[in-house]
């Protein structure tokens, strides 16, 4: 009778080892992925904060290269967005709906302005295309009073036919900036400064 006893008594004993291996198993597993995840979050945030220091550090670059540039070779801000204007101010279509036989819908011509100072007005022209890049229609459009550091938008029309735009600026003026441009007026040779609504007086030497 004792040995019937034996075998089921060793069984138990060794389920519960096996249960109590288990347990520990599983507690240092848990173990092991809450400590995982709050290492992957510190990993997290340590990118976050670095990202944050980065972009600081790069609008700082950035604020810095602007204010020696307009305080070193262009001593007048307005005279260095004149002469760069291309890289301040710029037009572009919105996205447009296109119909299946062709046909544009929902155009806006969008003018950004990203000097210091308004623009007055600026002139653009819009060229309706069709697939082969052949332009069947041309419209113009003024959009007037553009903040400094902002943009604005105006409504295209809608053409029954075309399947693409091409958006081409015609001139700009901005009287606070003593700028005056026309794709059409060429630029005086020799001149650092051409695009002067008002020339400005020689400087004595």
């Amino acid at each position: 009778m004792k040995r019937n006893y034996i075998l089921p008594l060793i069984l138990c004993i060794f389920t519960i080892i096996l249960a109590l291996g288990y347990c520990r198993q599983q507690t240092e597993v848990r173990r092991v992925l809450t400590e995982n995840q709050r290492l992957w979050n510190e990993n997290r945030d340590l990118r976050k904060s670095v990202e944050q220091s980065n972009n600081v550090s790069r609008q700082i670059d950035d604020r810095q290269a602007v204010q020696q540039r307009v305080a070193g070779q262009f001593v007048e801000r307005r005279a260095y967005y004149r002469r760069n204007w291309q890289q301040f101010i710029t037009v572009a279509a919105s996205d447009y709906r296109t119909g299946f036989l062709g046909g544009i819908k929902n155009l806006s011509i969008i003018v950004r302005n990203q000097t210091e100072y308004p623009i007055d007005n600026v002139v653009v022209t819009v060229q309706y295309m069709r697939n082969n890049d052949e332009v069947f229609k041309t419209e113009q459009y003024t959009i007037n009073n553009i903040p400094e550091k902002s943009e604005r938008s105006v409504a295209a029309s809608n053409s029954r036919k075309g399947s693409k735009v091409n958006v081409k600026l015609v001139s700009v003026t901005s009287q606070p900036m003593n700028f005056c441009w026309a794709a059409g007026k060429p630029a005086p040779a020799n001149n650092p400064d051409p695009f002067e609504c008002v020339p400005s007086p020689p400087k004595n030497p």
